[in-house]
């Protein structure tokens, strides 16, 4: 009775840690310090291959590119400032449009759909973001700019006192198009992130706020929104930098412009960095592709900042956070 009650009081032994275990573990630090390190080298590489072939065009003068027919006789800045207008245009455009519809569905997927509805609309969303941006584009072209002439016509000929409806010009080959076309294209991106996002929230917070009275809408404003506040911001930038790196839908939907102003209905006035590349690279000189790099160094900088913004304003607010 006694060796039976010893056995059972003893604990086990724990187990032995052979050289196999550490060497595992310094094989996968190794890997995985790695694979950090080789992002950055890329990125770096990447910046530096942009730098070098931008260096002429950055400090050339105007002469330089008298030959380039695209520039039109004009510097490198004002000829690419047009363009850094022309995306962040569009995009913003695209932003205002899918966040809201993006939360809209995000909160449904998670909190209202029963769960068989909730698994299916979350496996359209990740294949919508798998179509290839060629066939936005032609989708743009074929049906949404026929949907959206009467809408537009409607707004220039009511609302044509206020600047950005005014002067609409058929086919719907203009900005606004464009933004709507980058905005489906963005969605499922966004949606992505914040249901994960949503899906994260404690349990016990949606519990709380329920038991002391709130509505399912109270609860999301209580709880929900709050913890998924970074998380917003996270996936709205992850849109923002789809949306401004975007070319193939952009270059087929859009009529091309360098015009600064905010006609949204008028084609012949915008154009983004992305798609005056692909639309002139293929007959561009030396000197023309030299200012092609250089914009889309421009870009590249500037897509950059967007990010480290981003990614500043959620560290800001992470105390602040139900996530912490």
């Amino acid at each position: 009775m006694t060796q039976s009650s010893d056995a059972e009081v003893r604990p086990a032994a724990a187990p032995v840690r052979g050289n196999g275990g550490r060497l595992g573990n310094r094989i996968f630090r190794g890997i995985s310090t790695s694979s950090g390190v080789l992002i950055l080298v890329i990125l770096a590489a990447v910046a530096a291959f942009l730098l070098y072939r931008a260096w002429p065009a950055l400090t050339a003068d105007t002469s330089a590119f008298a030959e380039v027919d695209f520039m039109m006789d004009r510097s490198l800045w004002a000829w690419v400032l047009p363009l850094i207008f022309g995306t962040i245009l569009s995009s913003v455009i695209a932003l205002i449009v899918a966040v809201p519809l993006s939360l809209g569905i995000g909160l449904f997927i998670s909190h209202y759909a029963p769960r068989r509805l909730a698994q299916f609309l979350g496996y359209m969303i990740d294949l919508l973001a798998a179509i290839p941006s060629v066939i936005f584009g032609l989708w743009g072209i074929q049906w949404l700019q026929p949907l959206v002439h009467p809408l537009f016509a409607w707004l220039s000929t009511h609302l044509g006192f206020i600047p950005i409806f005014s002067d609409y010009q058929a086919p719907a080959r203009n900005i606004m198009t464009a933004g709507l076309v980058l905005a489906v294209m963005i969605v499922p991106i966004i949606t992505a992130t914040i249901r994960e996002v949503f899906l994260q929230t404690p349990r016990l917070h949606e519990e709380a706020s329920l038991a002391l009275g709130a509505t399912r809408w109270e609860m999301i404003q209580q709880a929900v929104l709050p913890f998924g506040r970074s998380g917003i911001i996270s996936a709205s930038m992850l849109g923002l930098g789809r949306a401004l790196g975007e070319t193939m839908a952009v270059l087929m939907v859009l009529s091309p412009g360098y015009a600064v102003n905010f006609l949204l209905l008028q084609p012949g006035q915008h154009q983004s960095i992305a798609a005056n590349i692909a639309s002139h690279l293929p007959e561009a000189g030396a000197d023309g592709v030299d200012a092609l790099i250089a914009s889309g160094l421009i870009l590249f900088a500037f897509t950059f900042a967007v990010n480290l913004v981003a990614r500043w304003i959620i560290n800001r607010r992470a105390e602040f956070s139900g996530a912490n």
